[in-house]
């Protein structure tokens, strides 16, 4: 898959920061086009329509819903000319269900980078990467806060378990993993498949490989956190939601877990 049209979500945050830059870096690299989206939401913790809000109050709420998207507007203009990237950068702004627009709009994109979500992010530009990699159909890749777009690394990371997600982001991050060069595949236990089959595809994209495994039964978020965590590399690159996006919610699902706890970026798809 060539990269060649980028999208960014940007709501103002030190990790949307962060994927602004990431995002921009790449789009360099790839002589890319980026835009950069600002969705927010009109959605209000009580009813302001109802007759007992008088009309003042009302326009306050409305001024200070407006103030919110104007000082992150602001914000991205200031970093505008810090990304270098001139005409290649454009700034949309849209109202409406956060990740329902970001997922609607990634779809005419290569792919979409957002920030980790932050605990101090303001209700109306929250978003929510897992649920946006579940229903874009387009590959999400999220940036942690803090994250140094500068640094050097030697290779990628892999995640891997023979499934059909797997092998839809295996699929998505291969001109990103080619211009790594290396990748480390993880796995615990046996995968589904020819494992032997994957390296020799990775091989034939002159992507070397390093094979790093846990035996069945290892805890799957620990181990990846913890390889990463020691060995730094650039990128994760996992299948989200093998299992129903309810399910995995029920039963605190790896994909939540890892996105909480990793520092690195991660490519995400469905």
């Amino acid at each position: 898959m060539a990269i060649l049209n980028l999208l960014v979500a940007f709501n103002g945050s030190e990790a949307s920061e962060a994927a602004l830059r990431y995002a921009a870096s790449l789009a360099k690299q790839r002589g890319a086009h980026l835009t950069a989206l600002l969705v927010h939401s009109a959605h209000d913790t009580f009813d302001t329509t109802s007759r007992w809000i008088p009309r003042e109050a009302r326009n306050l709420l409305a001024d200070a819903r407006e103030g919110i998207v104007s000082e992150i507007v602001q914000h991205f203009e200031r970093l505008r000319p810090t990304l270098g990237l001139g005409d290649n950068l454009a700034l949309r702004t849209q109202k409406g269900r956060v990740d329902i627009v970001l997922s609607d709009t990634a779809r005419s994109f290569d792919m979409l980078i957002v920030g980790r979500p932050m605990r101090g992010d303001d209700e109306h530009v929250v978003l929510h990467p897992d649920r946006i990699a579940l229903l874009a159909g387009r590959p999400v890749i999220v940036v942690p806060e803090g994250y140094d777009v500068e640094a050097r690394h030697s290779h990628a990371a892999l995640a891997w378990d023979g499934g059909r997600a797997a092998a839809r982001a295996m699929s998505d991050s291969l001109r990103l993993l080619e211009q790594q060069g290396k990748v480390s595949v993880l796995t615990i236990g046996p995968p589904a498949g020819s494992l032997d089959d994957l390296m020799m595809h990775l091989k034939l994209h002159d992507i070397e490989t390093v094979h790093e495994e846990w035996p069945a039964g290892h805890p799957l978020v620990e181990s990846i956190v913890s390889y990463c965590g020691r060995n730094d590399p650039s990128l994760l690159v996992m299948g989200a939601y093998e299992h129903s996006k309810f399910r995995d919610d029920f039963l605190g699902g790896h994909t939540a877990k890892i996105l909480r706890e990793i520092s690195i970026p991660i490519l995400l798809s469905h």
